[in-house]
Parts: structure tokens; C-alpha cells; sequence
């Protein structure tokens, strides 16, 4: 199984002037993987409960660096570690600027992209954003339809409900042949099928039961099946969020994931640090553990 850590982009120990830094010490440390999420804003009186438990909005959202941003920067100081989204909420964004934006930051990193898709849990972030609630689904079909084709083609040419692109030469081509591994997040059973029929892995989160997620999982591959894919090709990644800072029990929490088959695990260090020195404290402490595991 690969490791992975979240990169300092939320809350108190998130510092887009440490991104770097952050960036090539775990990479030096032997982390396989990096990742951002993506969070717009902080309502004051929420139009939704934030769906991990009872409570409006994590305080550490109040703080939210730019994930596209904060990739690059992580794709400039590192050369070997995944860069992933967990996830990145592609349905505020207009579709050909993200596929620009991504295929960027693929060649920027050499190949090295794994694009996470979602598609928030906040109404107000859509009305923020400018972007229809109620069709959230079908912006994100429609966004990996448009990505795929501005990957796979050229010239390039998408007619949708949303983006219309005319046929267009587009000569920056990803460093990845296809295009950067899509992978969908989701918890209910319409979310885990598009992830079967359509994605090359899913984003879990601990905290679910764990015959939830086994029954979300065989829902995925089923759906893989059914559309005549390899659902034995299905990744999955799994992310961690603890609140103590604890190196010896996130490595034991990790080695779980491990003997449960996930692909990846990474560990998103928002909830229990501070600042970016303690952050590498913790990934320090933590690497050491899982190499003696």
C-alpha cells in the first residue's frame, strides 16, 4: 500500500509559503503521495450541516488555500510523489479552464497527477460559485466527459449542456497517455455506480462502518462489471483525518487500511497541528513508525 499526507493548505497549519518546503521534506522522507482538498468559503449561517457530524463547519475551513495553487507549487519542489485531490469540487469550475488548469499541472509534474473529483456538500459554496445545486450530477458527468475528450483528442471538440467547444487545436498534451487516473469520491449507492461505470478509483473516508464501505465498494465493482470494465483495475484511496496527535496510533490506523486492501492511504494532519514545523514533526514521528510496521 502507498502512504500519503495531506499538503498544509487548511486551517491553522495551512501556509501556502510552506507548501514547498512541506512539499520536499516528506517527499525526502519517503511519503508516496500528496494531496489537496478543496474548500471555497465559510458561511456564517451555514445552509447546511457539515455531513462528518453534528456541527455547522469545521473551524479549520475558515482557512483555505487554492488547490490548483497549492499543487503546482507541490509539483515544482518534488519529483517523484502522486499529487492528488481528495476531492477537488469540479462542478463550481467552468470546464475548459479546468482542463487547461490540470493538464498543466500533469506535464508541470512530470506525470504525476491523480485528479479527484467530487462535488461538495455546501449549497452555499454553489450559490458562491455561481453554479445550479440541483444539477451537480450531471456537471460532473459532463465534466469527465469534457476532460476525457480534451485528453484523448486532437483537436478537441465537446458539445454539452454546459460547455460547448468548438473543434480546437490543443497542443498541451498531458505527460500521462489519457490523461491524469480520475478518481470519484461519494457515499451513496448512485455515487459508488458512476465510480464503476466511469472512474479508475474512489476516495474513501474513514469513519464509516466498515460494512458500509465494503457494501459501497461492491456496489462500484458491480457497476464496473456491468459496463464491461475491469473493476479488478479499480483503485481505492483512503483518507484519514485524526484529531489527536498521535503518531503511534495513525500508524496503526494506517496498517488497518493496509490489511483491508486499499491502494493508498494518506493521513490529513488538519484537524491536530498547528503550524508546518509541527506538521513535519508528526510526518517525521509517523514515517518512522510505518517503516518498522
Amino acid at each position: 500500500m502507498q502512504f500519503g499526507l495531506a499538503l498544509p493548505q487548511l486551517g491553522p497549519a495551512g501556509d501556502p509559503a510552506g507548501v514547498a518546503r512541506f512539499a520536499r521534506t516528506t517527499e525526502a522522507l519517503g511519503y508516496d503521495s500528496l494531496w489537496v482538498g478543496d474548500r471555497l468559503l465559510t458561511p456564517v449561517d451555514p445552509s447546511d450541516l457539515y455531513p462528518a457530524e453534528p456541527k455547522p463547519y469545521p473551524p479549520e475551513f475558515t482557512s483555505a488555500a487554492d488547490p490548483l495553487i497549492i499543487w503546482a507549487a507541490a509539483a515544482a519542489a518534488t519529483s517523484r510523489v502522486r499529487l492528488g485531490s481528495s476531492t477537488l469540487n469540479a462542478t463550481w469550475y467552468n470546464g475548459p479552464l479546468l482542463a487547461r488548469a490540470l493538464t498543466t499541472i500533469d506535464v508541470l509534474s512530470g506525470g504525476r497527477l491523480d485528479v479527484g473529483l467530487g462535488t461538495s456538500w455546501m449549497r452555499d459554496e454553489y450559490t458562491a460559485a455561481n453554479v445550479d445545486w440541483n444539477s451537480r450530477a450531471q456537471r460532473l458527468d459532463e465534466t469527465i466527459d469534457l476532460l476525457r475528450a480534451w485528453w484523448t483528442q486532437n483537436p478537441v471538440e465537446y458539445h454539452g449542456t454546459f460547455f460547448d467547444v468548438p473543434r480546437s487545436v490543443v497542443d498541451l498534451r498531458p505527460a500521462q497517455a489519457g490523461g491524469p487516473p480520475i478518481l470519484l469520491g461519494g457515499l451513496s449507492e448512485p455515487a459508488m455506480r458512476r465510480v464503476g461505470r466511469r472512474a479508475d478509483g474512489y476516495l474513501a473516508l474513514d469513519g464509516l462502518p466498515e460494512q458500509y464501505q465494503l457494501h459501497l465498494w461492491d456496489v462500484a465493482r458491480r457497476a464496473a462489471e456491468e459496463a464491461g470494465r475491469d473493476a479488478q483495475a479499480l483503485t481505492r484511496v483512503m483518507r484519514m483525518n485524526p484529531y489527536d496527535n498521535d503518531p503511534e496510533a495513525m500508524a496503526a490506523s494506517v496498517s488497518a487500511m493496509e490489511k483491508a486492501g486499499y491502494d493508498t492511504t494518506f493521513v490529513d494532519l488538519t484537524y491536530c497541528t498547528r503550524t508546518v514545523d509541527e506538521s513535519l514533526e508528526v510526518a517525521e514521528k509517523l514515517m518512522a513508525r510505518l517503516a518498522n510496521r
